[in-house]
C-alpha cells in the first residue's frame, strides 16, 4: 500500500510540474535574468524603470524589452533623421455580440419557437503600444486604447 501512494505521490508531482511549466510565462524577473549582462549597465533610474515595467525616452531596446516584453511586431523605416526601428505590442479583448435566436419550446399546444436575445464573445486584437527606436534608444513610444 506504501508503494502505492508513492507512486500515486510521484504522479501527482510530474503532472503538478508539467501544469506549471505549461503556465509559466515571460515576467520581468525573467527577462531580467536573460538580460543581466545588460541590465548590469542601465544606470539605477533606469533599473527602477524597467524594475516597474516603465519605459522612458532614451532608454535602450534591452530595457524595453525587460520592462514590456518581446514586440509582437518589429518594423523598419527611415527618414530625414535616419533609420529607425518600431516595435508593435497588440492587446487582446473579447467583443460582445448580441443577435436575436431562436430555440425550441414546447407547451401543452405542441412545440413553437420562441425568440430570445442571445450573446457570444469573440477574442478580437489591437494595436496597444508602439515604440519608436533610433541609434538603439526609445525616441518616442505611445499606448493606444483598447476599442469599445
Amino acid at each position: 500500500m506504501a508503494e502505492r501512494m508513492n507512486v500515486v505521490s510521484r504522479w501527482l508531482l510530474l503532472l503538478t510540474c508539467v501544469f506549471l511549466a505549461g503556465c509559466a510565462t515571460s515576467t520581468v524577473e525573467s527577462r531580467r535574468a536573460e538580460k543581466m549582462s545588460s541590465y548590469a549597465t542601465f544606470s539605477p533610474e533606469i533599473q527602477r524603470l524597467v524594475d516597474s515595467g516603465q519605459i522612458t525616452v532614451g532608454m535602450p531596446a534591452d530595457a524595453v524589452y525587460i520592462a514590456w516584453g518581446a514586440p509582437s511586431e518589429i518594423l523598419q523605416s527611415e527618414d530625414a533623421r535616419g533609420a529607425a526601428t518600431t516595435w508593435l505590442y497588440h492587446g487582446t479583448y473579447m467583443q460582445q455580440y448580441r443577435y436575436w435566436n431562436y430555440r425550441e419550446v414546447a407547451n401543452a399546444d405542441g412545440v413553437f419557437l420562441e425568440r430570445y436575445l442571445d450573446t457570444e464573445y469573440n477574442p478580437r486584437s489591437f494595436l496597444h503600444a508602439e515604440i519608436t527606436f533610433q541609434g538603439g534608444v526609445v525616441k518616442s513610444w505611445r499606448t493606444l486604447p483598447r476599442p469599445h
